[in-house]
């Protein structure tokens, strides 16, 4: 039982870390290292460097909750915590 905890806790942790990373380097690198090229193209009448700084990073943001949720009901499902 220990060790399915565990391993339960380690997944999640896991799934944790890796969305916290996409949602640093997404907005990191759409919103300050590649700016100037990402500009070049529109998005709604806005430049899509200044676009993802301002708004992706928020939609990035929603759809991983709903990825983890989804990711984290998979999880319970394959480690018997599920409802």
């Amino acid at each position: 039982m220990k060790s399915n905890a565990e391993a339960y806790w380690k997944a999640n942790v896991s799934l944790i870390v890796k969305l916290l990373i996409i949602w640093f380097v997404v907005p990191f690198l759409g919103g300050i290292v590649f700016v100037d090229t990402l500009n070049a193209i529109s998005l709604g009448g806005y430049p899509l460097g200044f676009w993802i700084a301002q708004q992706g990073s928020i939609y990035l943001f929603v759809v991983l909750i709903f990825y983890y949720a989804k990711k984290m009901s998979d999880l319970d499902d394959q480690f018997g915590g599920g409802e």
